[in-house]
């Protein structure tokens, strides 16, 4: 078991900032900070440079680390990153690329190249990516994922991959093993590739010269993480079967839990594996608070929030993309946000983009349904749209279904959760994330609100498929399911 009198940090590269958490066993913050991050948009392009992340983690963890009781002992450490962002590295793990980010979508021809080559993979995944890097800068270097550089900094040596990020680089998680033959089709050696392990796996201890850096101290164990979709999903406690993690952040992600695979011949849904063995199915959407960012750079998103209520529903319906292209609940390369109508004012705007990410939300959770996937146990909302009351209440309507929201909604608190697990070697996952995730509310969907938006959301089902990117039959099944029940289940 853990212990009550140590701490345990978790550290989440996110896509706008790195945040830092100091928690203690029964879920007591002691310390948070956070450090932005600048990337770079072109077209279809994302990078960030890799640098950056390392300074904003030592900024974060310092400010973290700040208001811990002096002498406080810390436990371990993991750290998750956005899934599907990856670069090159020499030997000792020095970065010689910029990052290409989880939702940057050159590489489509390489992804191609690889379901040739019998690889279930989305364009914007990792595998395709380090195909594109290859012909970029040539072979002879290594393919890091976005926390594996932040652990060669911590630890002073390049570490194994954990299985959650290597995942989408095409790592086979039920032989626990890269496909080689498929790989070597695609002109991949073993020298690109790292080697794997479960997460919560030690990796190795914070260095002297990195604790000078962050102010972690020396010797404190560092365990392989998961990407940050699954982070999230441990910081919610959503760890049984059929229980659901929604992640709004600047995209949105689902991740469920599952004693069996769900089963998507499209790949649309993948299969994460939790440390223990058993599934977590989910996928990530293009869709997500980013949006707002984009049309109101400047906003106050709680004013705006606030006079949204009198666009209930708005006659503007949106699709909000945060970039082109949709990974979830279809999948269209070719797929760009939209909005149907002329909003008002940018109030109604506001209130349309919100409703949108809903929208894509309950289409989600339909598409997981026509799946055949456990929805029986509770909903969960976290990352930073879980800040708004507004906004959570707005997707409980309608989704049509109750929700929980924990006090700290940070992937941040998944990753410590997951330290405290790999170092006590005792105890499950889901009995110690239960044990850190204190629930703030339980949010029950209003009937006559949910009622207020079937039409647009069937509106916006209609559209998407009239546009050929949402497949026939999964169209009729939502509407289907918006006939017989507008609730999910």
């Amino acid at each position: 078991m853990t212990d009550e009198h140590e701490a345990w940090l978790g550290i989440d590269l996110g896509t706008q900032s790195v945040r830092v958490l100091l928690v203690t066993a029964d879920g007591t913050v002691l310390g948070s900070g956070s450090a932005p991050l600048a990337g770079r948009r072109d077209g279809v392009r994302h990078e960030q440079d890799p640098q950056h992340w390392w300074q904003a983690l030592c900024a974060a963890s310092r400010t973290a680390l700040g208001s811990a009781p002096p002498g406080l002992p810390i436990g371990g450490l993991a750290v998750c990153g956005t899934s599907g962002t990856v670069l090159l590295t020499d030997g000792s793990g020095r970065s010689v690329s910029p990052a290409l980010m989880y939702d940057d979508g050159r590489a489509a021809a390489e992804a191609a190249r690889a379901r040739d080559a019998g690889l279930a993979v989305q364009d914007t995944w990792a595998l395709p990516k380090a195909l594109w890097l290859m012909g970029e800068y040539g072979p002879g270097l290594r393919l890091a994922h976005q926390p594996d550089l932040i652990v060669t900094r911590l630890t002073g040596e390049p570490p194994p991959a954990d299985s959650s990020h290597a995942l989408k680089t095409g790592y086979d998680l039920h032989r626990e093993a890269w496909p080689e033959a498929a790989l070597a089709q695609l002109g991949v050696s073993g020298r690109l590739l790292p080697d794997v392990v479960r997460p919560g796996t030690r990796l190795g201890q914070v260095s002297a010269q990195a604790a000078d850096a962050t102010g972690i101290p020396a010797g404190t164990p560092v365990l392989a993480g998961m990407t940050d979709g699954c982070a999230a999903q441990i910081a919610s406690g959503a760890l049984r079967p059929g229980s659901w993690n929604s992640v709004l952040g600047t995209t949105l992600v689902l991740k469920g839990a599952a004693r069996d695979p769900v089963r998507d011949p499209t790949g649309v849904v993948y299969n994460h594996r939790a440390p223990d063995g058993t599934w977590l199915p989910g996928g990530a959407s293009s869709v997500g608070a980013g949006a707002l960012a984009a049309h109101f750079p400047d906003a106050d998103p709680a004013a705006m929030d606030e006079r949204a209520v009198a666009f209930e529903p708005s006659r503007a319906i949106a699709y909000p993309l945060v970039s082109p292209g949709e990974r979830f609940p279809f999948r269209a390369p070719e797929a760009t946000g939209f909005v149907l109508g002329d909003p008002a004012d940018d109030a109604e705007l506001w209130a349309a983009l919100l409703q949108g990410v809903a929208f894509a939300e309950r289409l989600c959770l339909d598409y997981l349904h026509h799946l055949g996937a456990p929805l029986d146990g509770p909903l969960t909302f976290t990352g930073g749209g879980a800040r708004s009351p507004y906004w959570n209440q707005l997707r409980a309507d309608i989704l049509g279904r109750p929700a929980r929201v924990p006090e700290q909604t940070e992937p941040a608190l998944g990753m410590a959760a997951l330290a405290a697990y790999g170092v006590s070697g005792a105890g499950t996952l889901p009995d110690i994330a239960e044990r850190m995730v204190r629930v703030r509310t339980v949010l029950e969907p209003r009937a006559e609100h949910t009622a207020r938006f079937a039409d647009p959301y069937a509106r916006l089902v209609n559209t998407l498929e009239a546009h050929g990117w949402l497949p026939p039959s999964v169209a009729e099944h939502a509407r289907t399911r918006l006939r017989t029940n507008p609730k999910q289940p």
